[in-house]
């Protein structure tokens, strides 16, 4: 008696439609953009970084963290409003991040100003102290496009030992690890 082989392969089509990407519950998947995402960047992103030593979990993250890795929040800086009188004084509203990590904002839009992507750029020598291959792990909060803009653009300015922490801030806290209020760098 001859056994029919065409059952399995459409079973399999069949839990693949149902159980698969996109499906209840499941992870969409999100494709790396050629270039940068230039908007709606509290999106899902995706699951990869091409050029990145890795993306980081939370369980990945602290040891690097322990190790000494320099990590870099690209959280946005609020602007002031436009509409405040010129005698009233601005003060940023505080930002929590990771303790001892280093907030360097607005690095992670889609397009940088020259003056921002210089203040970038020599942030990054002096984190490293110039070294390329040390490890930067790269966040902000999750479902944010930011940290993957600036660990993209980490990778294109020669820097192999990029690692990019999706889940960020917000995974940190919900580890119990330690948080703090942080200041933009100058």
């Amino acid at each position: 008696m001859r056994r029919r082989r065409v059952a399995l392969p459409v079973l399999v089509m069949m839990t693949t439609c149902f159980h698969g990407t996109g499906s209840v519950g499941a992870q969409t998947h999100i494709p790396e953009p050629d270039g940068y995402r230039l908007e709606d960047f509290r999106k899902p992103v995706p699951a990869t970084l091409t050029g990145a030593r890795g993306v980081l979990t939370v369980a990945q993250a602290k040891p690097l963290y322990d190790d000494g890795a320099v990590f870099v929040d690209v959280y946005p800086r609020a602007p002031k409003p436009p509409n405040l009188p010129a005698s009233t004084v601005w003060r940023d509203p505080p930002h929590t991040s990771i303790s001892g990590a280093i907030w360097l904002p607005n690095v992670g839009y889609g397009v940088l100003a020259e003056p921002v992507r210089a203040y970038f750029e020599a942030n990054l020598i002096k984190l490293t102290g110039g070294d390329r291959a040390k490890p930067i792990v790269f966040f902000c909060l999750r479902d944010c496009w930011m940290s993957w803009n600036a660990a993209k653009r980490a990778i294109g300015m020669g820097y192999s030992a990029v690692y990019w922490f999706p889940e960020g801030t917000d995974a940190w806290e919900e580890h119990g690890y330690t948080t703090a209020t942080v200041v933009p760098v100058p």
